[in-house]
């Protein structure tokens, strides 16, 4: 399998008065806390370690930042962590917003849901900021190998029914466990980003 082996962490904000100009395409990862970003991240690369992973949720309180070949991958720090102070709430808030409102190469937002649960309100949210600001994105459904077939199935209809007023949004299961679904993501973001790229170079 293909991946993004060559991805290098670049650095880590907290605010967004740090964040660094906008110089590539930005393939954004976003959800909610210990959705299994990390996992996904390094399943993507090809690595065990490039992206920390915690047991403990809200571990992330930085934007992320590793550079890949041709784009940057930006690790958002996990939404909708009950037991994290009303400051770093704040703080989190600030940091999103200060990042969204910027003129930022944004490519692909890759936005993960937990495919044993239905989507929280924090997902419906984040996925419906996308679908209005016009951000191009997909849908990881992670955690898949935790269910037994019949219940992906089930699952993947009512979580798409769920979904189905957000048109056209493009539905990829995958396993951290088994790298299943992870060719289908990379050849999304490829695509995404050579198609970046293409139209940046017209203009």
């Amino acid at each position: 399998m293909t991946t993004f082996n060559k991805a290098e962490f670049q650095f880590a904000c907290g605010t967004s008065g740090q964040l660094p100009p906008s110089e590539k395409p930005e393939v954004i990862f976003s959800g909610k806390s210990n959705v299994g970003k990390s996992s996904l991240i390094n399943k993507l690369c090809g690595r065990k370690a490039l992206a920390r992973t915690s047991s403990k949720p809200g571990k992330t309180a930085t934007i992320n930042f590793f550079d890949v070949d041709n784009f940057h991958l930006v690790d958002l720090p996990g939404y909708g962590y009950a037991k994290v102070s009303k400051a770093e709430k704040q703080r989190w808030s600030e940091l999103m917003e200060g990042y969204f409102d910027q003129e930022r190469a944004f490519c692909l937002v890759v936005q993960l849901l937990d495919m044993r649960h239905m989507p929280t309100q924090d997902d419906i949210g984040m996925i419906n900021f996308l679908y209005e600001s016009g951000l191009p994105y997909i849908v990881v459904l992670t955690k898949m190998d935790k269910l037994k077939k019949s219940e992906k199935e089930k699952q993947l209809i009512k979580i798409g029914e769920t979904l189905k007023g957000f048109e056209d949004t493009r539905i990829f299961p995958f396993s951290a466990q088994t790298g299943e679904g992870a060719e289908a993501i990379i050849g999304a973001i490829e695509e995404c980003v050579e198609e970046y790229i293409k139209e940046s170079e017209e203009e």
